[in-house]
């Protein structure tokens, strides 16, 4: 498959856009960006990379399940937060 050349007409005006104001962007089409999103980023820029998860079936009470469900989107890494939390404070009780 032949690959199709960038027309002049969209690699767009360099030399307009790099006079422009902010005032002057047209951003009607982008979303502001709310606090609520921030809150939910996750910036891992410069920080070592974090080992992957192992997936695997638990069986815990019912209605623990449905508490931790209850508040919301992040339940399951709020149950290995909670886990970690227990296991960092009983390390010296480890074998």
């Amino acid at each position: 498959m032949k690959k199709k050349a960038i027309s002049k007409k969209s690699e767009g005006d360099p030399d307009r856009l790099a006079t422009m104001t902010d005032s002057e962007i047209d951003l009607t089409d982008i979303p502001e960006i709310q606090p609520e999103q921030f809150v939910r980023a996750v910036v891992r820029e410069g920080l070592k990379p974090t080992a992957p998860k192992a997936q695997l079936t638990l069986r815990i009470d019912r209605d623990v399940l449905e508490w931790f469900r209850k508040q919301g989107r992040g339940y399951q890494t709020r149950i290995n937060t909670l886990l970690r939390a227990y296991m960092k404070a009983n390390k010296e009780n480890a074998a």
